[in-house]
């Protein structure tokens, strides 16, 4: 799939509303195609990392990507687990259970939490910078000056990004869920009297590796998915500054939402 943009299409006046509506799905199709093909092209380029520059690229977006949301990651992580183990504490505290808070920490932190925290973080600030950068260059004509030049744009801008989350997600999902052990254990002996030996035993006792590998499942499918529609939505954009806010609202708006069903899903599959 060498070429990522595409002439706007005239829009078609509908006849009435279902006609509207079917001119609405097949819009939906032909942008869901278009993206599958930029996923497929960004994961099969990945051959491309032989070459030093294409190195260099995907460590800048691993250093973007990772690094640059530890601050964020940390504070969400810690607070959500202190947010889980207070409210948990206290719901068991009326039955004298408040000791086990540490498993209702760490199972919810490593199942669910911590990939869906991670992945609303990634989508806010990492995916509504790379929609916002693609589309500016799609507007400025950079994408098709390099087309113009064999450039393929999916190998050039697209297979880094797309790398670049699908490694970082689980990494920051993992240790999102660790913050918020620890701020919930912090929570736990400060304010609900639960020894931090207790609650690191219970944490560890009753977690399992499965809550661990489905949750980094999650959060890797996160990644891919933010990138996905970034990079769709960069290349899709029009109309000048107007077009880059919009590619830029429309990719944290659909990552939300395909975040949220993702993670229903997968939980679905592997625990029902």
């Amino acid at each position: 799939m060498r070429s990522v943009l595409r002439e706007p299409e005239e829009p078609r006046r509908p006849l009435n509303l279902i006609h509207s509506w079917g001119i609405q799905f097949l819009a939906f199709l032909r942008e869901a195609g278009v993206a599958t093909l930029i996923l497929l092209g960004g994961l099969v380029a990945v051959r491309f990392l032989v070459q030093p520059r294409a190195r260099r690229e995907l460590v800048r977006q691993l250093y973007l990507a990772g690094v640059k949301s530890l601050p964020v990651v940390t504070v969400v992580g810690m607070f959500t687990g202190m947010i889980l183990s207070l409210q948990t504490g206290l719901a068991l505290r009326r039955f004298g259970q408040e000791v086990n808070i540490g498993t209702a920490v760490m199972v919810s932190m490593l199942r669910e939490m911590g990939p869906f925290m991670t992945g609303l973080i990634l989508a806010a600030s990492v995916g509504s910078s790379m929609a916002a950068q693609l589309g500016t260059m799609t507007i400025s004509e950079e994408i098709a000056a390099l087309e113009i030049m064999s450039i393929a744009p999916i190998r050039f801008l697209v297979m880094p990004r797309l790398w670049a989350l699908a490694v970082m997600g689980p990494l920051l999902s993992f240790y999102a869920s660790m913050m918020g052990v620890v701020g919930g254990g912090v929570v736990g002996l400060t304010q609900l009297g639960v020894p931090w030996s207790a609650y690191w035993d219970n944490a560890t006792l009753f977690a399992d590796n499965k809550d661990l590998w489905v949750g980094m499942l999650k959060a890797l499918c996160f990644g891919l998915i933010i990138a996905t529609i970034a990079c769709h939505q960069g290349f899709s954009a029009r109309k000048g500054a107007l077009g880059v806010g919009e590619a830029t609202r429309q990719t944290v708006i659909l990552s939300f939402l395909l975040i949220l069903m993702t993670g229903y899903f997968l939980t679905r599959l592997f625990y029902v």
